[in-house]
């Protein structure tokens, strides 16, 4: 006997995979972020000066510059997903929602800008 409610193949799902890809990109930025860690980590463990002139000299070379950068851009990535995901969550008026989101794109995008200004000018 059929029932009347037939929800099951004819519902029709929207949205469905959206956030699979956000979930990824959370997962991929915290791998480049570990990574980066661990070299970070045996680079400076290895060195034989605890100092200012031992510390810039890890970032003296080219692929180390390139390296962080590409670490602080995974990790200013991350912070995005994970901060847009709390103010849709959490923010019900869009307006405000959209101010918060609008303010931390300009706040990471300038914290990004900081950083390859320091990093090239070691």
């Amino acid at each position: 006997m059929a029932s009347p409610h037939q929800i099951g193949p004819k519902r029709l799902v929207v949205g469905a995979h959206y956030g699979m890809r956000d979930w990824l990109a959370q997962r991929v930025t915290a791998v480049i972020m570990a990574v980066y860690t661990v070299i970070l980590l045996v680079w400076f463990f290895g060195a034989r000066e605890f100092s200012y002139g031992g510390w810039s000299s890890i970032f003296s070379t080219q692929w180390m510059k390139l390296a962080t950068f590409v670490a602080l851009l995974a990790l200013f990535y991350h912070a995005w997903v994970g901060v847009r995901d709390i103010w849709m969550d959490y923010v019900k008026p869009v307006g405000v929602r959209l101010f918060l989101q609008v303010l931390s794109i300009v706040w990471l995008l300038a914290c990004a800008a900081f950083a390859a200004q320091i990093l090239w000018r070691v």
